[in-house]
């Protein structure tokens, strides 16, 4: 049993962009009072695309890609950053954040059918274990953290919800299946440009610009988290954990978000923990560390070395 360094810092990169899309609802929250969604996703696409370019001018890396690749960043950049956030952006306007947090949790398992499907990709009763381990732990943490029990009717947010879960899903599995022979860093950057410019036409709609001048400088040190973090970093470094993880276990890591929106939310708005919550987070971690197995050989690894 061997520690692969490899592997280790895919999944980090992994638990990065999760912590900073857990993070984002908190952030989200503080600005939603003097923006409306769209215009805070015009926003943030922007902040998004400009921080990724000063990256790759400061790399020098080359910013044109063959015009065959164009497709395939077109329909990466529309499923995964326009329609998306656009979904779900939408869906949180009719339905609460526990109900969120337990149809979020769809996706990994949406994305495991189809890895196995289309990247035959194994199916294993450890992976299983570990994926019905995470789910129960997601309920625990949601359900205590908002007060509220999962109730699914007939709600258009529930739809939509369930339509960005399945949305991410072929979003992940595509950016894998691709296999763009470009940096996830300059696939990244398109993406971002892409949102800016489809979701553009929407603040121009609702005259969001006009919210601007209210911003106090809090709010717009939140809009920069956002943009630069959340639409940039994260992303950036879900496509990188892709280049070496199986898709289905990258989309493991989406269990650990409620932890991420938890701990920001008790560190910055002083929300109560319960101790079913801690509990909920534990098994949502132990859940992922079984499907992914990373931790347990990097103790043996550790251990062999100290006793050579």
């Amino acid at each position: 049993m061997t520690f692969n360094k490899t592997k280790f810092s895919a999944s980090l990169y992994a638990t990065i962009s999760i912590s900073f899309w857990g993070v984002s609802f908190v952030s989200t929250k503080a600005v939603l009072g003097k923006l409306d969604p769209y215009a805070l996703l015009v926003l943030r696409f922007g902040i998004g695309a400009l921080f990724l370019l000063l990256l790759l001018l400061m790399q020098r890396n080359r910013l044109l890609v063959s015009i065959k690749y164009v497709p395939h960043l077109l329909i990466l950049g529309i499923l995964g950053v326009f329609v998306h956030q656009v979904l779900q952006a939408t869906a949180l306007l009719t339905i609460n954040a526990s109900s969120a947090g337990w149809l979020i949790s769809l996706s990994p398992i949406f994305t495991v059918i189809l890895s196995i499907l289309f990247l035959h990709e194994k199916m294993t009763i450890t992976k299983a274990a570990g994926m019905v381990l995470a789910v129960t732990g997601v309920l625990l943490v949601t359900t205590t953290r908002s007060g509220q029990s999962f109730q699914f009717s007939l709600n258009i947010g529930f739809l939509l919800m369930i339509l960005s879960t399945l949305n991410w899903a072929v979003y992940s599995v595509l950016l894998k299946s691709l296999k763009i022979p470009y940096s996830p860093l300059l696939i990244t950057f398109y993406m971002s440009l892409l949102g800016l410019i489809l979701t553009l036409p929407l603040i121009f709609r609702n005259r969001g610009w006009e919210s601007l001048s209210f911003l106090t400088y809090k709010e717009w040190a939140h809009l920069m988290f956002l943009g630069i973090f959340v639409s940039g970093i994260a992303y950036w470094y879900w496509g990188k954990a892709l280049e070496v993880l199986e898709a289905s276990k990258v989309s493991m890591f989406l269990y650990l978000e409620p932890i991420a929106t938890l701990v920001a939310a008790v560190l910055l708005l002083q929300e109560k923990v319960f101790l079913i919550s801690v509990g909920g987070g534990i098994i949502i971690i132990i859940g992922v560390i079984i499907v992914n197995g990373q931790l347990v050989p990097m103790l043996f690894s550790i251990f062999k070395k100290k006793r050579l």
